[in-house]
């Protein structure tokens, strides 16, 4: 990194009216809602105010840039056609995984402090601006942790390494290594969603048992192990595959990285195990419930990224709003532009604010605390990633032509805006779960109508809007309005938040336009909102 400044007198012209560099970011103070946000849900301030301030450097931002620009490769045979199935990253994507880990990304939830899993969510956020392609293998090593207690000596065995705050990527077995982390395997072509249908087959031998078959998506193929689906006698069984061996490689073959439209800097391929060493987690036939302890948790992963996405996006296009003029005017002082901004302020806000409330019942005790978590992080995954392709592409338009060039980081936010909402169940499957929690679990419905209605009275629209729902909603819909009954839940519980943590005038806001008030289908169709009040939310970043 260089502190000369660029030259602006060229031979041709002076560079004028265009932002500079922001150089370091301090990703935790100059975010006011995330403060806020972060601190109602019990989030460690301390440990987010240092990560916050490391990850938003120049330094990590431009390490970021190079992950995505040069994308993990395929090595999959030596100079003398011996099998090796690995990949191999560009150094930058070395150094993040380090800070991550380090940083408690994927131990803190696991070491007893109190708001871990809040912490965690919030540093979820604070990645996601950086280099999302990374989170997904810091995420599923965070997840693994409560899916291995279904066996006591995997436990033991695996999570002081998943949680050792270290990243080693070196290929060695799992007792020569300092730390580890942990992908997974699950869908094949035939199934996708799924996972009842899948062929892969598991044989027991002695202590351990010996996969064969094909993989569709195996994420972080370079994990230190797998959780994986396969058919055992018993029926569909939940297997951790260990990557390497002593004295040798497990029988994982890389077939292909896939190539993705976005989250380049992380590598998903398809494996295939050709009798591939493999231990039992939890009884045979006990598979779906068994993984489903870490989809549970990644799911809130899925939930905060999104938030992330739209902060980075919507923090570039103010910087450029407030230090661009357009016919004698700052762009940021043009009421047509503060209006765009404010309303996917409040989009962003919504988002960020759900996800921590709902990370907050991960760290709640009770089962009451669990029904919660289970239906609301279905809900904030659902709407926060509906939500964010649309916002990251009118951050994009507010830079105009620049926003559509590489040396922004809008085309990577873009790129990545989808992937969270297909990532652990698309939004079909995740409505039909709600439908099933709230079928299935009624002290998750007894839950959700008791945080709604610590705010009832305290605003007519918002009452006016419960009303609407229940008299759409007298009881559980058809699968078809699944979406429908989702969408309005999501967004009655976003705003009962924003009425508890949020000043009043971005909670006022943000019911008026999406409770109450007519208003059109575009981001900035809206009228009759403070906007100085929600744009303040975005801090001053420079």
């Amino acid at each position: 990194m260089t502190d000369s400044p660029a030259h602006d007198r060229l031979s041709t012209h002076e560079v004028i009216n265009q932002p500079g560099q922001r150089g370091d970011l301090d990703l935790w103070a100059d975010d006011p809602a995330l403060c806020d946000h972060g601190a109602a849900a019990g989030a460690d301030v301390g440990r987010l105010m240092d990560f916050g301030a490391t990850i938003g450097t120049a330094e990590m931002r431009a390490l970021g840039r190079d992950a995505n620009r040069h994308p993990p490769e395929p090595v999959l045979f030596d100079a003398g056609g011996r099998r090796l199935d690995e990949v191999r990253f560009h150094p930058a994507y070395h150094r993040l995984m380090q800070a991550g880990l380090s940083a408690g990304y994927a131990a803190l939830p696991w070491e007893g402090a109190a708001g871990g899993h809040a912490t965690h969510a919030a540093m979820v956020y604070l990645m996601s601006q950086v280099e999302p392609g990374v989170c997904c293998p810091l995420t599923m090593t965070y997840a693994a942790v409560p899916a291995l207690r279904a066996d006591k000596a995997l436990l033991a065995e695996w999570v002081p390494k998943l949680t050792a705050r270290l990243y080693d990527p070196a290929t060695r077995p799992l007792a020569r290594k300092g730390g580890a982390t942990m992908g997974m395997a699950m869908t094949e072509k035939q199934g996708g969603s799924d996972i009842r249908a899948n062929t892969t087959r598991a044989e027991a031998v002695g202590d351990h048992y010996r996969l064969t078959g094909h993989k569709w998506f195996c994420s972080a193929p370079m994990s230190d192990g797998f959780l994986t689906l396969a058919q055992a006698k018993g029926g569909l069984t939940c297997f951790l595959v260990p990557r390497w061996l002593e004295g040798g490689r497990n029988t994982i073959h890389i077939q292909r990285l896939k190539e993705k439209l976005g989250n380049l800097a992380n590598a998903s391929a398809e494996i295939e195990y050709h009798g591939a060493i493999a231990y039992r987690l939890g009884e045979e036939g006990d598979g779906v419930r068994t993984i489903l302890e870490m989809v549970h948790h990644t799911r809130l992963d899925t939930a905060m990224a999104p938030a992330g996405l739209m902060r980075a996006a919507l923090s570039e296009a103010h910087h450029w709003a407030r230090h661009r003029c357009a016919f004698q005017k700052r762009l940021i002082d043009q009421p047509l532009m503060r209006a765009v901004l404010a309303d996917l302020a409040l989009d962003w806000e919504g988002t960020l604010a759900l996800g921590l409330h709902v990370a907050r019942a991960f760290d709640g005790q009770g089962e009451a605390a669990r029904a919660f978590a289970r239906l609301g992080v279905a809900l904030a995954k659902f709407l926060g990633n509906k939500l964010c392709p649309g916002l990251v592409y009118e951050a994009m338009e507010c830079l105009g032509g620049m926003g559509y060039v590489e040396d922004t980081p809008l085309p990577m936010l873009y790129r990545e805006a989808p992937l969270n909402s297909i990532w652990e169940g698309s939004g079909n499957v995740i409505c039909l779960d709600i439908l099933r929690t709230l079928r299935r679990e009624p002290l998750a419905g007894e839950v959700l109508a008791a945080e709604l209605a610590t705010v009832a009275g305290q605003d007519r629209r918002f009452d006016a809007a419960m009303q609407a729902h229940m008299q759409a909603f007298p009881k559980l819909p058809e699968e078809g309005q699944a979406r429908f009954h989702a969408e309005s839940l999501a967004t009655l519980l976003t705003a009962s938040v924003l009425m508890r943590h949020a000043p009043g005038a971005v909670a006022g806001a943000y019911v008026a336009t999406r409770l109450s008030e007519p208003r059109g289908r575009v981001a900035g169709a809206i009228a009759g909102i403070d906007t100085d009040v929600v744009l303040a939310r975005l801090g001053d970043p420079g």
